[in-house]
């Protein structure tokens, strides 16, 4: 019979609970490198979302937006390849092009069980989903942008584009209705997370929007945990353009409440220029650490945590999710 670790003396390893607040491809890419350091994961989804097949089926069907969320079930699912590839698969003719079947599957299911909540619960058993996905709210929210010409934009996805149409930037970003309230479930996680992480992700699309529904900044800055928010890699046109790392992070801040964030984890990395060439042509370009940021950062009581966390893959530039993850979660051991 083995000796245990209690027996020993050692202390046994505690996977950290880590709570993901965000939306899109980011987030989707860092759940993929932190379900191999911990399976306590929460990760927290924005529905404001209403652009391609997520908005066709909001709009069809009244549910809400599946693809930000369907994107997190895939990352934190223990499926094999081809279920994945069958999720992924979008239709390319007919009445269903560009539509996926994971975002059907996922309406199939609210349809079956009659609340979107359950439908998320009953699809991540399905797929042996590592931790929780969980909507940020239940109501069907709408998000708009006021732009500092005074301007006003409604819809997620036409804040970007009308954004650079107009050629001026966002000056703030809101919701109706104003009466939306975080699931219970994510309220829970968030007060007994190790690590409460805010980002990767578009910033006023996909996570400021979680932060304008009710009551949860206070949640999250009540939280024990440290607060920590992951710098974009790449600027987002219509929506970032010149942004740098603290100009991110005040975006945060200015939508929540100055001294929400302890940590902001920004990188350093050079990115080869062949690599950026095809990103010009659409006016995006690296995030950069302006020289006066860190001090800034520093006082608003905010550690700047530099490293070198990128990952080119077919010219496409992402954050390096090990790398990512190992990061965060030596920042809750921290803690």
């Amino acid at each position: 019979m083995s000796t245990s670790d209690t027996e020993k003396g050692r202390i046994p390893y505690k996977e950290p609970k880590m709570v993901v607040i965000g939306g899109g491809t980011g987030l989707s890419i860092l759940l993929r490198g932190l379900k191999r350091y911990t399976s306590n994961i929460t990760a927290i989804v924005t529905v404001a979302d209403d652009g391609g097949g997520s908005g066709v089926l909001r709009e069809d069907l009244g549910m809400l937006p599946p693809g930000d969320i369907k994107a997190c079930i895939l990352a934190l699912a223990n499926v094999e390849p081809t279920m994945e590839r069958l999720l992924q698969y979008r239709f390319n003719e007919g009445r269903l092009k560009g539509q996926s079947f994971g975002n059907l599957f996922i309406a199939a299911m609210n349809e079956i069980y009659g609340s979107f909540e359950m439908a998320i619960k009953e699809v991540s058993n399905v797929l042996a989903v590592t931790g929780k996905v969980l909507p940020m709210t239940l109501e069907d929210v709408t998000l708009y942008a006021e732009l500092e010409n005074g301007q006003t934009i409604r819809g997620e996805s036409n804040i970007p584009l009308r954004s650079r149409e107009l050629s001026s930037k966002i000056k703030r970003v809101y919701m109706e209705p104003k009466d939306s309230y975080p699931l219970d479930e994510a309220v829970e996680a968030i007060k007994m997370a190790d690590a409460i992480v805010l980002g990767p992700g578009s910033l006023y699309t996909s996570i400021v929007p979680n932060l304008l529904v009710n009551d949860i900044v206070d949640i999250i800055y009540e939280s024990k945990a440290p607060k920590i928010y992951i710098a974009n890699v790449m600027t987002q046109p219509g929506e970032t353009d010149g942004y740098t790392v603290l100009d991110h992070v005040l975006g945060v801040l200015e939508h929540s409440r100055e001294d929400l964030l302890d940590y902001v984890v920004a990188n350093t990395q050079w990115i080869p220029r062949e690599t950026l060439i095809k990103y010009r042509f659409d006016d995006a370009e690296p995030v950069d650490l302006g020289w006066k940021d860190e001090g800034i950062l520093n006082s608003y009581g905010i550690k700047l945590v530099k490293e070198k966390l990128i990952d080119i893959k077919k010219d496409y530039i992402r954050h390096d999710a090990i790398k990512l993850s190992r990061v965060l979660v030596e920042i809750s051991r921290k803690a």
